[in-house]
């Protein structure tokens, strides 16, 4: 499956070690702005070539071939394509006679057989990545006039120190990324099936090297007392429900509460790092902890996921 979401959808195509890689996002709305400046930055948060992470330099300008006229989203598809400069796929000749460890290339071999693309992990590279965060930074495009309050913010709980100290020993340190959403109204989420967190476990689990994910207090309600987490709900004079407590996360019976929404992500240690490894591995060219380049496409995966919802929600409301 190449797509994501249900009414704002991206598909994305191209591996990591081809010329290009690219999507189109379909359900976009017509008349937002688009802003070239935020796309920009959120690509420069998400590439390579940084201190501590992986050294392959790539400039991810991407280039948008439809959907914008005069500065606005038409409604139509946006497609867009990124060019790979600085892809090495020699790096990845002994891949046919070994196996990288924790890596899909086994899986993926398996699967396609003498047709698949190892090089870089092909279509299983974070390359990929790149993708959501072009589909994410239109997401919040349409969600600045849509929610205009509105606030996606992500951050590493590894420290940086901790990341340089596995560099520096040729290995690598798994890490998690924390996830706040604030100004989202209540009522955003579907029951049963589509619920809101259900939607970002989707969104968050799909994501490379993602291995775990809780909203609230998660696991940790699992050792609690009911009266230890209880969110307690209260109806003002004015009319207004106060919330006391948010171990829920912002988040009951799949629908947003009106409560910031909180959530985590754990992400494995890179499988390949300079360490000696089995042979006919090779090291190639990989970030220390990919946590660190995954707080950007945590956000965008939980802006397309609300933006999504949000949609859903407009269109099954008759007042």
């Amino acid at each position: 499956m190449n797509t994501f979401g249900h009414l704002f959808r991206l598909t994305d195509f191209g591996e990591s070690h081809g010329p290009a890689i690219g999507g189109v996002i379909d359900g976009m709305p017509a008349g937002i702005l688009f802003d070239a400046g935020l796309l920009r930055n959120e690509m420069v948060r998400r590439r390579p070539g940084g201190g501590s992470v992986s050294p392959r330099k790539e400039e991810d300008e991407t280039e948008v071939l439809s959907g914008i006229y005069r500065g606005f989203t038409t409604g139509a598809p946006i497609g867009f394509i990124i060019r790979n400069k600085d892809a090495r796929p020699e790096d990845y000749k002994d891949i046919v006679s070994g196996y990288r460890p924790n890596h899909a290339d086994y899986t993926y071999a398996l699967k396609y057989r003498r047709f698949n693309d190892p090089r870089g992990g092909g279509r299983s590279s974070a390359r990929q990545t790149a993708c959501r965060v072009v589909a994410g930074a239109f997401a919040r495009m349409a969600l600045s006039k849509m929610m205009p309050e509105l606030r996606i913010e992500a951050r590493l709980e590894q420290s940086l120190e901790k990341i340089m100290e596995a560099r520096t020993a040729g290995d690598s340190v798994g890490g998690s990324v924390s996830c706040t959403i604030t100004g989202v109204q209540a009522g955003i989420g579907e029951p049963v099936y589509g619920k809101l967190h259900a939607r970002l476990a989707e969104a968050m689990m799909g994501i490379n090297a993602a291995h775990g994910f809780e909203y609230g207090d998660g696991f940790a309600l699992a050792e609690a007392r009911g009266s230890e987490v209880m969110d307690e709900v209260s109806i003002r004079k004015d009319g207004k429900v106060e919330i006391s407590g948010n171990h829920s996360g912002g988040i009951q019976g799949g629908i947003s509460n009106g409560m910031p929404i909180r959530f985590r992500v754990a992400f494995k240690p890179t499988p390949t790092f300079a360490k000696a490894l089995p042979a006919g591995s090779r090291v190639g060219r990989h970030d220390p902890c990919v946590a660190m380049r995954a707080v950007p496409v945590v956000e965008a995966m939980a802006a397309m996921v609300i933006l999504d919802c949000l949609l859903e929600d407009r269109a099954y409301r008759i007042q």
